[in-house]
């Protein structure tokens, strides 16, 4: 059997109704994987299901942010072989402009929420040993752009949450990582919104990638590589994705 297959692995991917999210888990189960997707959207989720390699998956509707809904979900999970936590916004927002309501919803998503799931999951044991954890960053916190502080902050604390992690979980075998992803083809991205990232933002982000922006399918193999046997010496590291 080849190192990057995923037979036999039970996978969790948050977020999994758009984007990078839906991509890994449609890549995830060609490879064999046994699929575990959650996203608020159920409409927009169940279409991620129905693109899925036939297997023994399913489809968790929640909203991570809510308490009550995200320990339902780690009670219907069965013990896991990895976990992708895509789930995320962007919301650019000039420093002078930023109060604490944008703090407290930038940081609730992008950092509570895969640190609080990652944290009930292992209390819970529903992560096996030699299981595999990854996260998503930017290269926003290497690479600063305009009205990017509350999320490269967010994600910069994930980073450090992530080397933690890798440490402390060593001894079992259980890897933590993360991708420094730059400018992916989104809904996140190409949808302008208060949440997401404003055309102006765009156009001058644009700039920096003489490559192009990156297509959700390329962050999805990499992931696909991060979840595989064929990284198993591998944790608490990063990987640039940027084609800068």
């Amino acid at each position: 059997m080849s190192d990057f297959s995923l037979n036999g692995k039970k996978i969790l991917v948050t977020g999994a109704s758009s984007g990078i999210g839906k991509q890994t888990a449609i890549i995830a189960s060609r490879y064999g994987a046994e699929l575990f997707i959650t996203g608020r959207d159920p409409q927009r989720l169940e279409e991620t299901y129905n693109l899925l390699t036939p297997g023994n998956h399913r489809m968790m509707t929640a909203d991570l942010t809510d308490e009550a809904q995200m320990d339902r979900l780690i009670k219907e999970l069965p013990a896991l072989n990895g976990i992708v936590h895509c789930a995320g916004i962007v919301g650019p927002l000039p420093a002078k402009f930023i109060l604490r309501e944008h703090i407290d919803k930038m940081f609730s998503i992008n950092y509570i929420v895969p640190v609080n799931l990652t944290g009930k999951l292992l209390r819970a044991k529903k992560v096996t040993d030699h299981a595999s954890i990854l996260f998503m960053s930017t290269i926003a916190t290497r690479n600063p752009y305009y009205g990017g502080a509350l999320y490269s902050g967010s994600k910069a604390a994930l980073e450090a949450y992530a080397k933690t992690l890798a440490l402390e979980q060593g001894p079992k075998g259980i890897r933590a990582n993360y991708l420094m992803a730059g400018l992916v083809d989104t809904p996140m991205i190409v949808n302008p919104s208060e949440e997401n990232m404003k055309e102006e933002a765009l156009d001058r982000y644009l700039k920096r990638y003489p490559m192009g922006i990156g297509d959700p399918k390329d962050v999805a193999s990499t992931i696909l590589f991060f979840l595989s046997d064929a990284s198993k010496w591998i944790s608490g590291t990063s990987l640039i994705l940027g084609g800068e």
